[in-house]
């Protein structure tokens, strides 16, 4: 029997701060069991530093992160496509796994304001990966 990679892309319109978590929790937690993307619709410059700081914290650098366009591509090559706020930008396809979920936007906020939604963002990766059938890394 042959193992399948499931495949997750997080989707947030300027991809600096809530899928860039998710993304980096994902890949921590799943590592090579799980095929991570993340992007946005309107990308920012760069990854929001309270988001950096958070996730170093937890002991996750995404310091070299940048954030990406979504593309269809990105959406066609993914089984679960999970939006963070997008919207209508989020192309929709058949056959794919969506999920919308509502957090709080961490732009402009302090490594204060992100912790509480970076730790219900790790939260919602671990339930992500038990219902994949993945297992978490410790």
């Amino acid at each position: 029997m042959s193992a399948v990679t499931p495949s997750v892309l997080f989707v947030c319109v300027h991809n600096a701060g809530r899928s860039q978590m998710a993304a980096a929790f994902l890949t921590h937690l799943g590592g090579d069991r799980v095929q991570v993307r993340s992007a946005g619709s309107a990308p920012a410059d760069t990854v929001n530093p309270a988001v950096v700081e958070a996730l170093r914290e937890v002991g996750i650098d995404i310091s070299a992160e940048t954030p990406k366009v979504l593309t269809t591509e990105a959406v066609r090559a993914s089984d679960v496509v999970i939006t963070m706020g997008c919207g209508d930008a989020c192309p929709v396809f058949p056959g794919k796994r969506y999920l919308d979920w509502k957090l709080d936007d961490p732009a402009g906020q302090g490594v204060a304001a992100v912790r509480p939604i970076r730790d219900e963002i790790e939260r919602r990766v671990r339930g992500l990966l038990t219902e994949l059938g993945v297992k978490a890394r410790v």
